[in-house]
């Protein structure tokens, strides 16, 4: 079958339901977990699927007794189906809008930089200004954000924005720029040190941000470009709340955004820099897609708020 006549199939055989039934087997890899979620009887559901193979002539879906897991065929449909039923409810929402005032939901994903100060601020202005909009806040890291950013399951990702290599399919809109600072807690013995140099960072023990994030990156740059190998990080995290109880608790040192450390009364900017370690924080969103209305607004919101982002 040519690809102008799949196309045709589609156009005249595909079923929005059969597309939310694809959804959910892939979520629940079951398809009896799945026709429960639906509310429909598993029979029903498996025949969905298959009518929706013979549409296309692969198969979607590797059984086990274990369940089902996706075929690369399958994991193409998934992700064009997760699209497909954003744009449905994007429709539902800017029409709603039109006739009721913005509404909508809005899926945020926000990265370490965003999280203690510009998102809080945003959405408490947005609610107030807009309570019908709902939102739903996904923290995370670029290399599980991205992903989920182009599949339709978040709208936008606010933060430090990624570097070129996971920019692909992304449009980006800069709101301020973000520099880097080394914490520790208060009364840490190297906020006594004069003239403070890496070589004294790295007899201390770090919590590092995953190797996959282009923070992680820049901290292992700065080092290498004074000569000095990175430190071997005692911790990898990204939880705010659990750095924040190491540092203060421990000699523990962490590199992250200023206005995350500023924000925490029990910490300490060192008095050292990461000179080339500062990028840009702003929005991502997916390239050649209509934004609604609803996240539109709020990232108006967010640029609003962020011109007063040293007062925050």
């Amino acid at each position: 079958m040519s690809a102008s006549q799949l196309e045709y199939h589609l156009l005249y055989r595909l079923k929005f339901r059969q597309l939310r039934l694809l959804v959910a087997v892939d979520e629940q890899r079951n398809i009896l977990k799945a026709s429960e979620q639906l509310n429909i009887a598993q029979p029903a559901a498996t025949k969905s699927i298959r009518e929706l193979e013979d549409i296309l002539s692969v198969s979607l879906f590797d059984r086990s007794s274990r369940g089902v897991t996706p075929t690369p065929y399958g994991e193409v449909v998934i992700n064009h189906a997760k699209l497909i039923l954003s744009q449905v409810r994007q429709i539902s929402e800017e029409v709603t809008s039109i006739a009721q005032g913005v509404t909508g939901h809005i899926n945020i994903g926000t990265l370490l930089a965003a999280s203690p100060t510009l998102i809080p601020k945003s959405v408490l202005k947005l609610k107030k200004e807009r309570p019908n909009i709902t939102v739903t806040i996904i923290e995370g890291t670029n290399d599980k954000l991205m992903p989920a950013l182009r599949t339709g399951d978040i709208d936008i990702v606010v933060g430090r924005l990624p570097e070129f290599r996971e920019r692909e399919g992304i449009s980006q809109d800069v709101i301020y720029d973000e520099p880097i600072a080394i914490v520790a807690r208060k009364n840490h013995p190297l906020l006594g040190e004069n003239n403070l140099e890496f070589a004294k960072l790295k007899e201390f023990d770090w919590i590092l941000p995953p190797t996959s994030t282009s923070l992680r990156r820049q901290i292992e740059s700065e080092f290498r470009n004074e000569g000095l190998e990175p430190p071997r990080e005692s911790i990898e995290s990204i939880s705010i709340l659990t750095n924040f109880k190491l540092l203060r608790e421990t000699d523990m040192l962490a590199a992250m955004p200023l206005h995350v450390a500023e924000h925490n009364e029990a910490l300490a900017v060192l008095p050292i820099s990461f000179k080339g370690a500062k990028s840009d924080v702003g929005v991502s969103y997916r390239s050649n897609y209509t934004l609604s209305t609803a996240v539109l607004y709020f990232i108006e919101t967010l640029k609003n708020v962020a011109t007063n982002i040293d007062k925050l």
